[in-house]
C-alpha cells in the first residue's frame, strides 16, 4: 500500500470519528432541551389565554415564566414526565394539561368524538336506505287514485276548488 493511499484512510477515518463524535455529543446536548420542549408543549398556560406553556406570546405575562421556571426545575430534580405532568395537575388543576390522560373518565374524551362519528355515519347509511326503500314501491295505480280523490270530495264536500 502506498503512503498517498495510506494517508488518504486515515484522513476518512479521522473525519469519520469526528463526525461520529459530533452527532453523539449534540444527540446528549439537545436531549435535556426536547425534554424540556416537550413537556411545554403539553402544558396549558394559566395566565388565561389557552396558548400552550411554550408558547404564550404575551408579553408580559405573570404565568409563563414561573411554569416555565418550575418545569426547569421538575427536570433538574429529575422527576420524570409523569411526576412533573402530575404536580402541575395538582397545583394548577386538569385544566393545565393540554390533552386529557388516558385514564379513567378521561378516556371518554379520547372515544366519544369518535364514537359520535361513527353513529352519525351509521344513522346516515340508514337514513338513506330507508329513502330509497322507500322510492322503489310502486306507484298507485289510476283506479285506486281516482278512489282516494272520490273519497276526499266527499269528506271534504268540496268540489275541488277554493
Amino acid at each position: 500500500m502506498t503512503a498517498s493511499r495510506r494517508f488518504i484512510l486515515w484522513t476518512r477515518a479521522l473525519q469519520a470519528s469526528a463526525l461520529a463524535g459530533a452527532v453523539f455529543f449534540s444527540m446528549g446536548a439537545s436531549t435535556g432541551n426536547a425534554r424540556y420542549t416537550n413537556l411545554n408543549h403539553r402544558l396549558l398556560c394559566t395566565c388565561g389565554c389557552n396558548e400552550l406553556l411554550g408558547e404564550c406570546n404575551h408579553t408580559s405575562c405573570p404565568m409563563s415564566g414561573p411554569e416555565l421556571t418550575e418545569l426547569s426545575a421538575g427536570i433538574d430534580a429529575g422527576q420524570n414526565d409523569d411526576e412533573i405532568l402530575t404536580s402541575f395537575a395538582i397545583k394548577y388543576g386538569a385544566t393545565v394539561l393540554a390533552a386529557p390522560t388516558t385514564k379513567g373518565f378521561d378516556l371518554v374524551a379520547w372515544i366519544a368524538p369518535f364514537a359520535v362519528f361513527l353513529a352519525a355515519i351509521l344513522g346516515t347509511i340508514l337514513l338513506v336506505r330507508r329513502w330509497s326503500v322507500g322510492s322503489l314501491e310502486a306507484p298507485p295505480t289510476a283506479p285506486a287514485s281516482e278512489a282516494l280523490r272520490e273519497q276526499i270530495r266527499r269528506e271534504t264536500d268540496g268540489e275541488g276548488g277554493y
